[in-house]
């Protein structure tokens, strides 16, 4: 069984900085993107950013030249450094991965459980 656990959550003031850390542990041949959503209230899971195994990126418009998502492929772990933080920014954060269990498995999508960022004074 895989599992995706985030962390660095929490509250911050506007213009901070915050680091999220999501680490894939169990059974696991390969992975392939990876990346983070996030979800405020009302409103439905959005795309922040992903990062293929070659570590190509992808960002949202929203959160271009203040968001930074990097890996450590030896380690299974994505981050998120967030910094210039707005309100706007507020959400649970979500960790997705695309993970083969095998050589001749299925490529399988994974979720974190979410971790809540605050940007408020």
């Amino acid at each position: 069984q895989v599992q995706l656990v985030e962390s660095g959550g929490g509250l911050v003031q506007p213009g901070g900085s915050l680091r999220l850390s999501c680490a894939a542990s169990g059974s696991i041949f390969s992975i392939d993107v990876m990346g983070w959503y996030r979800q405020a209230p009302g409103k439905q899971r959005e795309l922040v950013t992903t990062i293929t195994s070659g570590s190509s990126t992808n960002y949202a418009d929203s959160v271009k030249g203040r968001f930074t998502i990097s890996r450590d492929n030896a380690k299974n772990t994505v981050y998120l450094q967030m910094s210039s933080l707005k309100p706007e920014d507020s959400a649970v954060y979500y960790c997705n991965a695309g993970i083969r269990a095998s050589p001749w498995g299925p490529m399988e999508d994974y979720w974190g459980q979410g971790t809540q960022v605050t940007v408020s004074s």
